[in-house]
Parts: C-alpha cells; structure tokens; sequence
C-alpha cells in the first residue's frame, strides 16, 4: 500500500498535513469507519482523496452539488489522479467514457449525486467495478437536525450494508444531535472512529457592524476589496437582486442568485463564480453548500445569519486556500426580530425551538462581544483559545460602560406599558418625547417618562438591540414584536447582577474599511504577474483559476521566489503533475529568464533528495563516460537509471551491479558508491 505522506507530496504538492488531517487519513486508509467533523476550509476533501489513492479498488464520493463534483474532478485530473462524476450535468459522451474507464478499472475516484442511489441496478454497477470505500460529504444532511437536510441521503446506510465496505463520512459543523443522527443512520450498527477536529481558522479575519445605512456599508466594504472574488449573503431574494445591481453600479462584477430563480441561470451563476476571478455573488443561503472555490477573499452578510452554525458555515467559504481571507457581518434590530419570529413561529417542536434560540443566542452573543471574537466563537464549539490579535475587537477594543441602570430602566419601561410595545415606543418613553401615541396611552404619566436622557434615541437603540443580543429580551409574536422581559433578565432588575455594554458599537465608520494585503508592498507586483499567468493558462484551458494554482500557491511564489524547479518543487500546492505542467511557466514568470530544459526522469525529483544525488550521478558519469583515463570506449546511462539509483540508493556493489550490469558497474560503480554512501 502506497504511503499517504509520499503520496500527499508527490501528487498534491503539500509537505505536511494541516492540524488533525493524518490520523484521519490514517483511519480511512485502514478501513476503519470514520466520522469527521472537520472545519470548512480545514481539508476534509483531502481526507478521502489520499486514501482513495492509497486502497484497493474505487472509492465512492457521495456529495450534495453538481458544481462542486465537477469542480473536484476537474483539480483532481489537474493533479493527475484519475477521478470521474456521475451528475444530471453530463453529456452523453462524459456519462459513457465515465463507464468505460471504470469497467477498465482505471478510475480512483467516482462522485455522485445521493440522487443516482435511487437508480435500479446501482448497487450491482457500484459491486461490480469493486467499490472498496464509501466517502459521504456534507454528512449533515442525512440529520433533521442538519441544516440542509436531503432524504436522499438516507440510501446511504443501506448501500453501505449492501456492498458492506468501510464508510467515511465528512462533515463541517454538527452538534450533538446531528453526530447522533448521522452515526444511526449511515453507519447503522456499527459504531465508526468519530473526529472532532479544531474549529479554528486562524487566517479568517471577523468582524461584526450594527446596521447604520447597511446598503452603503456593504458598498464601502466591497470597494475596499475590488478585484476580489466575494461572496454576500442576505436574507431576502428580493434584497439579492437589489444589492447586486447596486454593486454592478458601482462598477462591480456582481450577480446575484437564489431559489427562486431559474435552474438554468442559477447553474450560469455558478459557473461564473467558479470560472471568473474577482465575481460577486450576492446569494441568499440557497447559495453555498459545495461552493469549492478555494480563493473567495471575503464573505459578507448583510442580514443577520440565523444561527451560529450557519454563520460558521457561511464565513468558512472564504480563505479556504488557507491565505487571508476577511468576513463582515452586519446586524440590527430587525434581524433579531426576523430571526425569532421565525423559530417562534415554525412548526418545529418546542424542544427544537427552545435549542434554536440557544443558538441564535450564541450568534447574537458573538455579535455584541465585548472581547476577541474568535474566543467567543470558538468558546461555542467547546474549544479554548487566547485572544488572537486579527479580529475587529481585538484590533480596536470596544469601549465599554457599566450598562446595568440603563437596562433596568429599559426593562421598567417595558413592564410599565405591560410587554405591549416596541423599542421605538419604549424610546420615545424615556427620552420623555411626548408623541401622540405616548400621550394617547397615559404613557407621559409613568415613572420612566423621561428617565432615560442620558442616550439619545440612537444610543437607545444601541441598548435595545445589545439586550436583545444578552437575551434579556424578546420580541413576542402573538403580540406584533412587542418586547417581553426573559428570565435572564431578573438578575439585572432585581440589581442582583450587573451588565457592561458597548458605546461604540453605534458609531459610524470614520473611513471605509481597508482591505489586508495579501502579500509585502514589495512582492504585490509579482503577485499580480502570476495571477495573470495564470489567467491566461486557465482561459485558455477553460478551467477556473484555482485549479492552476490556489492564491495561497503563488502568494508563496512571491514570498519565497523560487529560482529553479527544485526550488519550486518546494511550494506549497506544487505536486510532480503540476510542476510538469507549469512549473517552467511561472518559474520563467519570477526570474525573467527562460528555465533550461529539465529531464522527465530528473523531473519527478524535483524539490526530493534524490534530485540533488541525481545531479552528482550524473556528473560522475559525465567525468567518467570515457574511462578513468579518458581513452576508453564512450559510455552512459540512462536518466531513468540514474534516477532509479538516486531513488532506491544501493549501498554494495552487487546491488550496483544487479542495477547497472556488469560493463556499467565496472566503470562507474565505485564513484557512484561513494557518492551514494554519502547521501
């Protein structure tokens, strides 16, 4: 069996695996049943690639989009693995050469929709072309639980009993509930490794905005990144298409997409996103599961996620290529409102609803921060951390007050007016406006009429939201979104517990956000010359981008400027198939010179040890190639055998001579033993 680290190497250019990924790997590659819940962005894809490559036989990717398939085959062909698809989106001639390199048993990696499970004979076809290894990804939508829930999914235990094969299963986020769901029902009654991997993903920069003219804060956060792929989730259709044209307006690439649109345009979108560098897409949620597309630079929300494993899910679509990536979410009371609603109202049962709050909770507690966000965040997923010095607060640390008699009076003037009303009135109340309405209701009488002079209206609205936020109070449906006092209120009435608040969180921005660079002023205009050399290999091909190389490849390019193939060999992302590919191409690109033609042999040890004893073989042959004398008879070797000793390094003379033959070892055996006695 081939070794996962040669072969990570080798075919997909990585040096090392990223935090958690060898011991699943390792499990997957022995066969073991495995449940992974990995970060997005954390490599959860690799973890079945790589031990498809090192097994027996095919493995089976059961995954949820068309786009993403086909996005994963196309990098895997890239990389010189042997992969196909199955989908709805194949032509006759692609469905017919995907049978046929299977009934070859040339293909490693065979994806499909859970859909095709359904089709009579499928689990005969998949038996037949000796299945070895069932991969389901997004695994969360087999579960209720799950966010995008697909019955389909549940063929897949069954399928798994038939052809009784070890099953892999991947997913991003999944609490208790959803682990448990997805254990019953595709593993059944067997019980798999489950790996609960680091949610962190230290290149993510996050930060959150309370909603002060939102249409123009998503504009100034656009323009701060023109040029780069973003993605910008909003929780209407309607709000999609009008903020896109208003993107396209102001001189964007930018379309939007969502469920109601036509199958047709949505595929185009699609299409687009994962072709073009530097679109827009302005999507509600229908946008997303799959999107592979590991060079997005940002995500930005300009609603309210609706809960904190959503939001999770969302932002890790950006920086998946493990480069800075930046994320923006934006939030008022609206959203709180919306989002509360919505579970109140569902038709869920109250055990799920009372957990569906518990998480929006999270989400909302998260937004009001008072320190950095990503210890929040992971606090959540029951990880601990230190302040990591990249989020919105711990860079500009908010400026916090004693809020404790400001929510008290906000929580009289709630109960005075009998849980009826909505913070606009209750603002009204304590700023002692006396508006028709108030005076209507008697409402100038009440003890807190006036009370509350210390904020302005736009302050009140800051507190008001930032108790929506602590859970303090909620928006009741039965009564038009009136505020209602929570139980974790009465602590801080009862002047029992205290609660700080943040002051600026209503300010505006003084300036438009900037951007992060991605590379050193220095090395930005090489950056920029291989991105366009990129371009124009993946125009050419019609490929996307990515699949040349991810951002984070040639950001390293830039770095490190490699000045030969051995050196390029080094880069992350950079396997034995792409450096064949185009590694003289960009190399040419960061030295301004044409690279010396190398030899294939010499080729496939680019970057290896063996590269450097292949090179003093060769030059020992060279010295030797007439005899030690330089009278003799010429003689040589081929690049292959050459590469094959500084590969295999035999270390006596009758290994040598079993390599070489007699002739060749007579004359070049000794210099080639010291030589490889000394690598």
């Amino acid at each position: 069996m081939p070794d996962p680290r040669e072969m990570l190497s080798s075919v997909f250019g990585f040096s090392d695996f990223r935090p958690g990924q060898a011991e699943i790997v390792a499990a997957v590659t022995q066969g073991r049943d495995t449940l992974a819940i990995m970060p997005t962005g954390g490599g959860k894809s690799l973890c079945y690639q790589l031990p498809a490559l090192c097994r027996g036989g095919v493995t089976v990717v059961i995954s949820p989009l068309i786009a993403l398939m086909r996005d994963q085959v196309r990098a895997l062909r890239e990389a010189g693995v042997a992969a196909g698809a199955l989908t709805s989106g194949n032509t006759e001639e692609e469905t017919e050469a995907v049978h046929a390199a299977l009934e070859a048993g040339e293909l490693k990696l065979l994806y499909m929709a859970p859909e095709r499970l359904a089709g009579s004979g499928m689990a005969g076809l998949l038996r037949r072309i000796g299945t070895g290894l069932i991969a389901v990804d997004e695994a969360h939508c087999v579960s209720q639980w799950g966010h995008d829930f697909r019955p389909d999914y549940l063929r897949i235990g069954a399928l798994r009993a038939a052809l009784d094969v070890p099953l892999a299963a991947f997913t991003a986020t999944a609490d208790a509930e959803t682990r448990e769901e997805i254990v019953a029902r595709l593993f059944g009654d067997r019980v798999p490794e489950v790996f609960l991997r680091g949610f962190d993903r230290p290149n993510l920069h996050l930060a959150f905005q309370a909603k002060d003219r939102p249409r123009q804060q998503v504009l100034d956060f656009a323009a701060a990144r023109r040029g780069q792929s973003g993605i910008v989730y909003c929780g209407t259709r309607a709000r999609t298409e009008s903020l896109s044209q208003a993107l396209a307006e102001a001189g964007h690439a930018a379309v939007h997409y969502h469920g109601g649109m036509d199958p047709a345009d949505r595929r185009t979108v699609e299409t687009r996103f994962t072709v073009e560098d530097g679109l827009i897409v302005v999507a509600t949620v229908a946008f997303g599961m799959g999107v592979d597309k590991p060079d997005i630079r940002w995500v930005a929300h300009a609603d309210l996620p609706k809960s904190i494993e959503a939001y999770y899910q969302e932002i890790g679509r950006a920086g998946r290529d493990g480069a800075p990536a930046e994320t923006l979410t934006l939030y008022g009371p609206d959203d709180i409102r919306l989002r509360r609603s919505q579970i109140d109202e569902g038709l869920a049962p109250a055990e799920r609803k009372a957990a569906d709050h518990a998480r929006l909770n999270a989400l909302l507690g998260l937004a009001e921060a008072l320190g950095c966000r990503r210890v929040k965040l992971l606090g959540y997923f029951g990880e601990a951390a230190d302040p990591c010095g990249n989020c919105d607060l711990c860079l500009t640390p908010p400026e916090i007050f004693d809020g404790t008699e400001s929510v008290r009076k906000a929580l009289s003037a709630i109960l005075r007016t009998g849980e009826s009303f909505g913070a606009g009135h209750l603002i009204d109340i304590l700023t002692g406006n006396a508006t028709d309405k108030v005076r209507a209701r008697g409402h100038d009488a009440l003890p807190t009429f006036g009370v509350g002079r210390e904020h302005d209206r736009r302050g009140w609205q800051a507190v008001f939201r930032q108790m929506m936020g602590h859970d303090l109070v909620r928006p009741d449906p039965e009564r038009h979104g009136a505020l209602r006092m929570t139980e974790s209120a009465r602590p801080v009435l009862r002047g029992e517990e205290r609660i700080d608040l943040r002051r600026d969180s209503i300010a505006r921005a003084a300036r438009r956000p900037a951007a992060k660079a991605l590379v050193s002023e220095e090395d930005a205009p090489l950056l920029s010359a291989l991105k366009a050399k990129r371009r124009a290999l993946a125009e050419a091909q019609r490929v996307p981008a990515y699949v040349i190389f991810t951002d984070r490849t040639l950001i390293e390019m830039a770095e490190r400027r490699p000045a030969s193939l051995d050196d390029m060999a080094g880069i992350s992302g950079v396997g034995a198939k792409k450096l064949e590919t185009y590694g003289a191409a960009f190399l040419e690109i960061i030295t301004g010179a044409a690279t010396e033609e190398m030899h294939p042999a010499r080729r496939r040890l680019a970057g290896r040890a063996g590269g450097a004893v292949y090179d003093r073989l060769l030059e020992a042959q060279a010295d030797l190639a007439r005899g030690a004398d330089g009278t003799a008879k010429p003689m040589s070797c081929p690049a292959a055998l050459i590469a094959k000793l500084a590969e295999h390094r035999p270390r006596d003379m009758g290994a040598l001579t079993r390599l070489l033959g007699e002739r060749r070892a007579e004359r070049f055996g000794p210099a080639f033993l010291e030589i490889l006695a000394e690598a």
